[in-house]
């Protein structure tokens, strides 16, 4: 495991597809369960009750409408999901990969038998520390949201707000901001200071800001421009 921030070009050889071997015999996939944490909290993980099903990356990837750009990613995916790889594999694979086949890593966990489990957190953790957007993007999926402690979950959002990520790339944020109001401090002074600094606020902001004062079963809360 590294914790570098910027990836380089690497061979053929470090491909999912070189390292990650050959598909192993046939068997039943390894069912994902549902995280360790024993109860809901605001900006916590799920509990025990959230589902953790494993989707299966061709209908996934199929909903996505990919770009031409993204099919590299797709494939990798798909590659990574056939041989099954663990956690010591893709912790591997993203340590020595080229920028591309990290993130294909990271697109790939929600896919992968080891999505229950807390083993690949690290690798979420190392790539939003970088400043590349779009491996921020593939970190903030559907593993970071089941697995991601609530301090580094709403450092993530801050992360994604400042690089210019946008909010729909971030998983199932409506039910983790949800009544977070430590999150909502964060925003109010992140805004404060662009304000003060003469810097635009982002606009996906608002949105998880407004989310961050909801109750359930609430009516939607104000926005800092409706409050």
């Amino acid at each position: 495991m590294t914790g570098r921030s910027a990836a380089t070009d690497r061979p053929a050889s470090d491909s999912p597809a070189a390292v990650a071997g050959p598909t192993p015999a046939a068997g039943p996939t390894p069912a994902a369960g549902p995280s360790e944490a024993a109860s809901r909290t605001p900006g916590g993980p799920p509990g025990r009750d959230h589902p953790a099903e494993q989707a299966a990356p061709t209908e996934t990837i199929a909903a996505d409408h990919l770009a031409p750009h993204d099919l590299p990613d797709a494939a990798r995916v798909l590659i990574l999901h056939a041989a099954r790889a663990d956690a010591p594999t893709v912790a591997r694979l993203y340590a020595h990969g080229t920028g591309a086949e990290r993130r294909a890593v990271l697109r790939a966990l929600p896919h992968l038998g080891l999505f229950a489990g807390p083993d690949a957190v690290p690798l979420v953790e190392d790539a939003l520390r970088t400043n590349d957007t779009r491996l921020v993007a593939a970190a903030v999926g559907p593993y970071a949201a089941l697995h991601l402690s609530p301090h580094s979950w709403r450092q993530a959002v801050l992360k994604c707000l400042f690089t210019g990520v946008p909010l729909t790339a971030v998983a199932d944020w409506e039910r983790r901001a949800q009544g977070d109001g430590e999150l909502g401090r964060m925003l109010d002074d992140y805004a404060r200071e662009r304000t003060a600094a003469g810097r635009p606020v982002p606009g996906d902001l608002d949105r998880v800001l407004a989310m961050t004062r909801a109750l359930p079963g609430a009516p939607r809360a104000l926005t800092r421009e409706e409050s």
